[in-house]
């Protein structure tokens, strides 16, 4: 199954924090595939919570049952929003070819939602990196490279094409799933469990 992620949605954060179990118990591997979701929301006219404060807050109040349901503790509203999200996840797409993508996604988002840094912004950025076992300097290096923007447009492009909106999104034998609420359901589809 291929999770799309986009660092700098606040909705990945809970399945950012919860695939890996999630996957093990339903025996599915997971390829994480990060890409930026900014670009498909602009060019769809689809920023959720830019400038509707109460839609913000319902977010925040609505990440916070969840994370409660899942057993996550997250210190909200975390910082919001992410400018430097194109960056964050460029470094997502380097370590998603060197190996340590995934867990650098894990550590940005732990970082984020529970000591409120930003990322793909210093502290969060060389932390995450160095948790992740990379070098920081040598990563944020390779991650300014042109061949790694293209891969970043490209994956985005892919995403586009299998008709992911939103992060985070999920896509099992074609079938897509969007948001954290359909983890489980992908999941489920990915093993048979709910094919019609």
């Amino acid at each position: 199954m291929d999770f799309w992620v986009s660092i700098g949605s606040t909705y990945s954060a809970l399945t950012v924090l919860r695939i890996d179990a999630a996957a093990r118990k339903a025996d599915v591997p997971v390829r994480w595939r990060p890409f930026n979701v900014r670009t498909i929301m602009v060019e769809q006219n689809n920023i959720p919570f830019m400038n509707k404060p109460e839609k913000t807050a319902y977010m925040w109040r609505d990440i916070e049952r969840r994370a409660a349901v899942h057993g996550l503790d997250l210190r909200l509203p975390a910082p919001y929003p992410v400018p430097e999200l194109p960056f964050a996840n460029a470094v997502a797409v380097l370590g998603m070819s060197e190996g340590w993508g995934p867990a650098y996604i894990r550590a940005t988002y732990e970082r984020w939602f529970r000591h409120g840094e930003r990322p793909g912004e210093e502290p969060n950025l060389s932390a995450s990196l160095t948790a992740a076992g990379a070098d920081p300097e040598a990563a944020i290096a390779r991650a300014q490279s042109s061949e790694i923007a293209e891969a970043l447009a490209a994956e985005t492009e892919t995403a586009r094409s299998l008709g992911v909106f939103g992060s985070p999104s999920f896509v099992s034998d074609g079938e897509l799933f969007w948001g954290d609420d359909r983890l489980e359901a992908a999941l489920d589809w990915e093993t048979g469990r709910t094919r019609l």
